[in-house]
Formats: structure tokens, sequence, C-alpha cells
């Protein structure tokens, strides 16, 4: 099992909030977004970070959770919170 996959695993059994990352497209954008943060915190505060991100964002949205981030400061704070990114 990869890396991303296991945190992704263990990240699903410790989040809080009710929409977890379901779907293929879900997880390789939040994949995407660990791969844009790594090294910035602990790599489970950067999946659980990511995946709050991505619960946010609309299904439609087309943006990378990364580029999204830049122009959604409530949400980027909201999750910063949420994953211990502070």
């Amino acid at each position: 099992m990869k890396p991303v996959a296991a945190l992704l695993i263990a990240a699903s059994i410790f989040t809080t909030s009710a929409a977890v990352a379901a779907t293929t497209d879900d997880v390789k954008w939040i994949n995407a977004c660990v791969k844009d943060n790594k090294g910035e915190a602990a790599d489970a505060v950067i999946l659980k970070y990511c995946t709050c991100m991505n619960n946010k964002m609309d299904n439609n949205e087309t943006q990378s959770i990364t580029q999204w981030e830049k122009t959604h400061a409530t949400e980027r704070k909201a999750c910063d919170r949420q994953s211990g990114w502070t």
C-alpha cells in the first residue's frame, strides 16, 4: 500500500467531518495537494488539511486545491485549525 493511500485511510478514520473524500477524483486532488505540501507539516496534518479543503470545494471546481486555497482564505483558515496546521 502506498504511503499516501495509507494516510488517506487513516485520515478517513480520524476525520470528524461528515463528508470524507469518496471518489477517485477526490483522491486524485487530495494526493496532488499532499504532494504540493510535502515537508511543510507532518504527513497526517497535511492529509487532514487537504481532505478538509477538498470537502469545502464544489464538486465542479476545476482548480487544484493548491490554486483554490489562494483565493479562499476563510476556508483555508478553517482547515488549518481543523487539521492542526496552525
